[in-house]
């Protein structure tokens, strides 16, 4: 898996900090390393966090933190799974660990689409990567060239990624900077990353500014992508703003969520906000 430099992440934070007086918390953080630092044993368990959880829902009870908002389409209010990782609206957060934590998805494929990085990272489940086809071609034919730049990542992938940060930071500040393993939504297939065609502010604030961005985010929903880690909702998803972090819940609820004007997926099923773990 291609790996990138830990600077930009830096850069993002010192961002943050400066301009916003936040410190970044980041659920990609795709970098790979060798450290032996071990994961931490405060993860919580997939059973503890998911012992209250329905086995299949609809959005009908995010209408409750969104009084004036429609009631659902007929369609979108399809029930799937929040906890199942197979299912299209698992939700995996701080709170949410994916159930089995080493889960991979059975259907890992490389999608036909411009690629910045290869091997596993350059993958996404079958679904998720006949939609980003036809979302990257849609964009190429309005003139904007997006690249995915990081997709699937391992638990094994992730352990290594996490121990990294431990190694080099301590876990506090590791736990701003990357997802420990089994919280990651690029675990589950049905997430990646965008970068613009030219390569420009890739994983770094000012890459909201870039074309890829911008129409990912006007256009996405037509495709079932919703950007995950919106502007400002960091304390209802755990993260800051990534522009660059698509993911696929189908084009029903992408659609229901921008027409409604919902941001999260925390809030769209109801689900409690996850800014830290527990």
């Amino acid at each position: 898996m291609q790996s990138r430099p830990l600077p930009s992440r830096r850069a993002f934070a010192g961002f943050l900090t400066a301009g916003a007086g936040l410190a970044v918390l980041t659920a990609c953080t795709p970098e790979s390393s060798t450290a032996s630092a071990e994961v931490s044993t405060a993860t919580p368990s997939p059973s503890a966090a998911m012992a209250s959880e329905p086995a299949a829902v609809t959005p009908a009870a995010a209408a409750s933190s969104t009084p004036a908002s429609p009631p659902p389409s007929s369609a979108a209010a399809t029930g799937f799974s929040l906890t199942d990782p197979v299912s299209p609206w698992v939700v995996v957060n701080k709170h949410r660990p994916l159930n089995p934590p080493n889960y991979v998805p059975a259907d890992l494929v490389q999608p036909a689409v411009r690629l910045a990085v290869s091997g596993e990272a350059s993958m996404v489940n079958s679904t998720t990567a006949s939609a980003a086809e036809k979302m990257f071609g849609a964009a190429a034919a309005e003139g904007v060239v997006m690249t995915l730049a990081s997709g699937y990542r391992s638990y094994t992938t992730q352990i290594a990624t996490y121990n990294g940060h431990v190694a080099g930071s301590g876990q506090a500040a590791a736990d701003r900077a990357s997802a420990r393993p089994g919280f990651s939504e690029h675990q589950t297939g049905w997430a990646f990353d965008i970068a613009d065609g030219g390569g420009a502010c890739s994983f770094q604030p000012c890459f909201a500014d870039q074309p890829a961005a911008i129409w990912a985010k006007a256009n996405a929903h037509k495709y079932g992508f919703v950007v995950r880690y919106p502007w400002m909702f960091h304390d209802t998803t755990g993260y800051f703003y990534e522009s660059w972090h698509l993911r696929y819940i189908g084009v029903d609820a992408a659609t229901d969520m921008a027409t409604r004007g919902i941001s999260t997926l925390e809030q769209y099923f109801g689900l409690e906000a996850a800014p830290d773990y527990l």
